[in-house]
């Protein structure tokens, strides 16, 4: 692997920048509401926004907390589990109710 390759971001940088300006103005974790609203406010995919949420959390960049309050861990394992015709469904995504904020 190269250098460049080790470097590289696992995410979308442009979209990462996006969430983490909401959760700025909002002043509170950001929740589905607010990501359907992002993607539709900006013209962009909510599953490729939240494609790049999942990676922040597994990567420990950002974190979800579920409906009950408790902070739940994603990993890879769990991403590629939503994944139906090569794209987050709109009906799984919708079971992440709970909040995401920058960890």
């Amino acid at each position: 692997m190269s250098a460049n390759q080790v470097n590289m971001p696992k995410w979308d940088v442009a979209l990462a920048a996006l969430a983490e300006d909401a959760f700025r103005k909002k002043g509170r974790p950001l929740t589905h509401d607010d990501f359907c609203s992002l993607a539709k406010q900006h013209a962009i995919r909510l599953d490729d926004l939240m494609e790049t949420l999942f990676l922040l959390a597994i990567n420990r960049e950002w974190a979800y907390t579920d409906r009950s309050g408790q902070i739940q861990l994603l990993d890879k394992k769990t991403l590629d589990a939503l994944y139906v015709k090569r794209r987050l469904s709109e009906e799984d995504l919708a079971a992440f109710d709970g909040e995401w904020r920058p960890a």
